[in-house]
């Protein structure tokens, strides 16, 4: 390849930004440091709200790897005036909770941290997580603990919140159109 014959395109998982010509050592390269796996619940899954920061490699980057739910169980209300999902931290109590599980980059972890408002809104725990379905490729480790069904993951809970948050109805899964009538309001449309 000559040097310069690389060009920029979009990556539909990732979003833009992917150099391509240079095959996937630079895409083995951006992965290469050191990555964290987290695991969504709300407005960051895949057809939610919030999903853009997710594929927006400006913010860093983030790799679907699969499916999960929590192998406690959790509150999970949608509360506030802007109708936002947060995850009670109280084990034990509600439901298995549905969501994503991703590997992010530094830099992503960085963006949600900052984009969670942690740790004054959310606080960024570790959780064990029950792999539902399994996509992703790593390492010899990663597939062993992917196929043993139980993994460790990042997610964003609270345990500041007002009491009567914990009288809410509680859901396994999140949807900002759901039955629930809750719309969430994005960030741009707030007062």
């Amino acid at each position: 390849m000559q040097p310069g014959s690389e060009r920029t395109t979009r990556d539909p998982e990732l979003g833009t930004g992917l150099r391509v010509g240079l095959g996937f050592a630079w895409y083995a390269a951006a992965f290469a440091g050191t990555m964290a796996r987290v695991f969504v619940y709300g407005t960051l899954k895949k057809g939610q709200p919030n999903y853009k920061h997710m594929i927006n490699t400006a913010k860093g980057l983030a790799k679907f790897q699969g499916r999960g739910r929590t192998v406690e169980k959790y509150p999970l209300v949608i509360a506030g005036k802007y109708n936002i999902p947060y995850m009670l931290n109280i084990p034990g109590t509600g439901h298995h909770v549905a969501g994503e599980i991703y590997s992010v980059d530094d830099q992503m972890l960085q963006f949600l941290d900052e984009f969670e408002g942690c740790p004054d809104m959310y606080q960024r725990t570790l959780m064990r997580i029950e792999v539902v379905e399994w996509e992703g490729k790593g390492g010899v480790g990663e597939a062993r603990a992917a196929a043993e069904g139980v993994i460790e993951c990042f997610v964003y809970s609270t345990t500041t919140y007002p009491p009567e948050w914990v009288g809410l109805p509680y859901h396994d899964s999140y949807d900002s159109s759901g039955k629930h009538g809750l719309s969430y309001v994005l960030r741009e449309s707030r007062d």
